[in-house]
């Protein structure tokens, strides 16, 4: 890769996470005057946020995902995630792999049906990934450059336990724009994970 090459696709990552992360304050700024309900409108709770944590993948693949919800309406929230130790779909670690990324998402939660316990949702999303794969080919280490700028799109559940606490399943599909990871790995990562929420 030629230094130019290099710089512009820098250029275009930076680019990117400028437009996500101005994207993401204007619609949290707008949000403050919104009067919400949590995702299951049956309750009539007055409940404007959310904080979760994705405990499946904590357990499965030592990945920390926590997240920020703020409902925006009954059928609407923005999403925001941090992910540390972020793996590329569920490739494992070991023998001589070892994942060192970090990754920012952000979306949109599209809530519908109307049951008392729980509502089924959709969420397109974007994401940027940071850090580098190192792997051990007999004794030569190579590196992955992992920085990549994700899109996708998923579905989930909710069920609605208590006044408070909110878990369910979710998956979903992306597309990541990378021809490094893409040489490495494949440009279509699927993801899933069960998460716990606390609403206030």
């Amino acid at each position: 890769m030629t230094l130019a090459v290099s710089i512009e696709t820098n250029l275009n990552i930076m680019k990117k996470t400028f437009f996500t992360l101005t994207l993401l304050i204007g619609i949290l700024s707008f949000s403050q005057a919104q009067q919400v309900l949590s995702s299951s409108s049956q309750l009539n709770r007055d409940f404007s946020n959310e904080i979760k944590v994705n405990f499946l993948n904590l357990i499965v693949l030592g990945s920390v995902e926590v997240g920020y919800e703020r409902y925006l309406s009954e059928e609407h929230s923005l999403d925001f995630q941090v992910l540390l130790n972020d793996r590329f779909g569920y490739n494992s670690e070991g023998n001589g792999k070892e994942y060192k990324t970090n990754s920012i998402q952000t979306g949109m939660n599209f809530y519908f049906g109307n049951k008392e316990s729980g509502r089924f949702y959709l969420f397109p999303f974007a994401k940027i990934r940071f850090g580098d794969f190192e792997e051990n080919d007999n004794g030569a280490i190579t590196t992955t450059d992992m920085t990549a700028f994700i899109f996708g799109a998923g579905f989930g559940y909710k069920w609605e336990v208590s006044e408070n606490f909110a878990f369910g399943p979710y998956a979903s599909i992306a597309r990541g724009f990378s021809d490094e990871v893409a040489d490495k790995f494949t440009r279509i990562e699927p993801n899933a994970g069960f998460s716990l929420g606390y609403r206030f």
